[in-house]
């Protein structure tokens, strides 16, 4: 019996180091960046396991992600130059909402390609010109683009919101695909949350336009 007592004496101390190496190894797993846990730029086992759990991608999950990160890097891009350029203060605040809400999307696209192992769209991949040209995305030229950035005051808030309008319509039309043939749960919500809320900002625009 006393020598029970003293083998659980000797490894009681052993078995608290091990808990606490363990909550400092935990602990410091925490030290890494925002950015890479938001940007999911470090893909663990587990996030394989949750992604399985939420149904596997498919094709058009794919599809969607690879064209919804140029586009909404493209919008980012039109929304930095209202701060300096827009007229309105509606404007401004609008193009502050829709960066707001884009951005993230752009690292949550991102890491969902690199935890399915498929190449994330470099920056400047597609051309502006080869997108507006191809009509397919709704995305600006770079004409239109250069137009804008010369624009001020009401003439570039009115370029920016015509502009945007058709830059959240062919947006909306990328989602309801997604939403009818994706299968990976998280995109589909995303596209839902897509429609929703470019749906009502494109309805705010056209509203201030009629205003103007």
């Amino acid at each position: 019996m006393n020598s029970e007592r003293s083998l659980v004496r000797r490894t009681a101390p052993v078995a608290a180091s091990a808990v606490a190496a363990l909550v400092l190894a935990a602990c410091g797993g925490n030290g890494d960046s925002s950015a890479e846990h938001d940007g999911h730029s470090k893909e663990s086992p587990s996030a394989s396991a949750s992604a399985s759990s939420q149904g596997q991608q498919n094709a058009a999950d794919v599809a969607f992600a690879k064209g919804m990160i140029p586009h909404h890097r493209q919008a980012v891009e039109m929304a930095d130059l209202a701060p300096s350029r827009a007229g309105s203060a509606e404007v401004k605040a609008l193009a502050e909402q829709i960066k707001k809400a884009q951005d993230p999307e752009i690292k949550t696209l991102s890491g969902w390609l690199t935890s399915w192992g498929e190449e994330v769209p470099a920056e400047g991949t597609m051309d502006h010109s080869e997108h507006g040209a191809s009509g397919m995305s709704g995305m600006m030229t770079a004409e239109e683009m250069d137009k804008l950035k010369d624009s001020s005051g009401k003439a570039f808030d009115t370029a920016f919101m015509e502009m945007m309008i058709k830059h959240h319509e062919s947006a909306v039309s990328m989602a309801e695909t997604e939403k009818a043939d994706g299968f990976y749960e998280p995109a589909t919500k995303m596209a839902d949350a897509i429609i929703s809320s470019q749906t009502a900002e494109i309805t705010h625009m056209s509203e201030l336009l009629g205003k103007n």
